[in-house]
Parts: structure tokens; C-alpha cells; sequence
């Protein structure tokens, strides 16, 4: 019960990574404020929680909507987390055949948002005397071929913006860190290529055998293991932690496959064998 008595705001929080950080959230004693673009499944979770979760239809490339949110936590008694999550996959064009609309719309989705929930959020923790913000990025953020140019860009700048407002906050106590997942078994896949339901379990199964092959953890991350690190920076577990990240992968970025894998060759292992 690490979040007794606080109150906390969740945006994308319907499915996938959000609702699994909902759900810890209540576990740990909060109340929550779940914010999402999909009212019905929204207010199914909320339906289900005793009232522990509130939902409010929330589009935050709206910034209205975004106040809107935020306000409720603060109207029931003060804001003293906020999970700036809500994504999509974004336009998968390459730079060099990307319209100006396609770039704007993913940045404004998966930066804009984030930067605008930290602006309003601020204000409302700085009256209480401080507060958690954690934000979503992706290993997309630390290389390339893990999602498409503008999703990646924008998640970069995620990662960016946490140490920025990390810095400019201190002065009100509020703490900002990010969580970098990598291949999670939730929608954003199949969504953002437009599989349809039919195809959904199938598309879980690719990505459950391709994940499973990339990383040295042999299993495809689940959004309870997002959730539990999220829980863990919003609590006062993490109190000396602030603008910094968490990668939660697998072991996706340590390096090469021939570094954790021993079939496979690696340089010095090739240099090795003609020398």
C-alpha cells in the first residue's frame, strides 16, 4: 500500500500498459483517474474497481482535455501522480516519404501530449508539496529498427524532456522519470498496422515467438512488468530517483545476439579462429 491516499492520473489507461498501472495503482492504495480515447472499455474498468478508478474521456493531442483530466484528481483532493502513457504506433513512413501532417499528428500524440501533461501537472503537485510524474518512452528511443522514424523521434524526446523537466521541477519537489519498455504484449502492434480482431491472436503469437528469440528473457514482457516499475517511481520507494529511465526489455538493448547467445559468433570470437 506504497500510494495510500494518493491520487493519480493514468492517460491511455483503457488497455494494455495504462490499465495494468491502474490496476497496481489501486493495489497500492491509490485513487485513480484513468484518462483514454476508448470510453467503453474506460468505463468498464471503472465499473469493475469499486471506485477505486474514475474514467473521464480523455484525447490528449486535446490539451482542453488534458486540464480537464488533471482537474478531477486535484478537485478530490490534490494531483500527486501522473502516468503521461497514452500512444499509438504513429506513422510507420520513412523519413524520406513522411507528409508534414503524418509527422505533426505522432508528435503531437506522443510528445506534445507528454509535454503538456507535465506543464498542467506541475502546477496542481506544486501545491501539494510535490509529486510523481513518470512518462512512457521505448527502446525505440535508443536505436534504430525497433519502431518506424517518427514514433522513435518522438519517444527520443520523451527521454529528453524527463531529464529537462526533471531539473526545472526540483524546485517543487516533484520527481520526473520515464520507463522504456520493449517488446510488451499489448495493441499498439496490431493497431497501428490495422490487424482486426480475427487476426489479433494470431499477430500475438508472432510477436510472443519473435520476442522470445530477441532478447536473452525468453518471453514477451507483459504490461504487469511495466506497471510494477511504474508503481516503484511513483512511490516514496524512489524518492532519491529523478530524471532518469528504467529499461524494462528483457535484455533487447544490451548488445548484439552473439552477446548473450553463445551460438552465435561473435567478432573476437571470429578473430579468435584465424589468428
Amino acid at each position: 500500500m506504497r500510494l495510500s491516499g494518493r491520487n493519480a492520473v493514468v492517460t491511455g489507461g483503457a488497455s494494455g500498459i495504462g490499465r495494468a498501472t491502474a490496476l497496481r495503482f489501486v493495489d497500492e492504495g491509490a485513487q485513480v483517474f484513468v484518462g483514454d480515447i476508448d470510453a467503453e472499455a474506460g468505463q468498464a474498468l471503472a465499473d469493475e474497481s469499486n471506485g477505486r478508478i474514475v474514467f473521464h474521456r480523455t484525447d490528449v493531442t486535446q490539451e482542453g482535455d488534458i486540464v480537464a483530466l488533471l482537474a478531477l484528481a486535484d478537485a478530490a483532493g490534490g494531483l500527486d501522480i501522473l502516468f503521461n502513457n497514452a500512444g499509438a504506433g504513429g506513422s510507420r513512413d520513412p523519413i524520406d516519404t513522411i507528409s508534414a501532417d503524418d509527422w505533426d499528428r505522432t508528435q503531437a500524440l506522443l510528445l506534445r501530449s507528454v509535454a503538456l501533461g507535465i506543464r498542467h501537472a506541475a502546477p496542481l503537485m506544486a501545491r501539494r508539496g510535490g509529486g510523481a510524474i513518470v512518462n512512457t518512452s521505448s527502446v525505440s528511443a535508443l536505436g534504430s529498427g525497433y519502431a518506424p522514424t517518427a514514433y522513435s523521434t518522438a519517444k527520443a524526446g520523451v527521454l529528453h524532456l524527463t531529464r529537462l523537466a526533471a531539473a526545472d521541477l526540483a524546485r517543487h519537489a516533484i520527481r520526473v522519470n520515464a520507463v522504456v519498455p520493449g517488446f510488451i504484449a499489448t495493441n499498439i502492434f496490431t493497431s497501428a498496422l490495422g490487424i482486426d480482431a480475427a487476426g489479433k491472436a494470431r499477430a500475438d503469437g508472432v510477436i510472443a515467438h519473435v520476442a522470445a528469440d530477441a532478447q536473452p528473457i525468453r518471453r514477451t514482457g507483459r504490461p504487469e512488468d511495466i506497471a510494477a516499475a511504474v508503481a516503484y517511481l511513483a512511490s516514496d520507494d524512489a524518492s532519491f530517483v529523478t530524471g532518469t529511465h528504467i529499461v524494462i526489455d528483457g535484455g533487447l538493448t544490451i548488445g548484439t545476439r552473439a552477446s548473450w547467445d553463445a551460438s552465435q559468433p561473435s567478432l573476437f570470437s571470429i578473430l579468435e579462429s584465424i589468428r
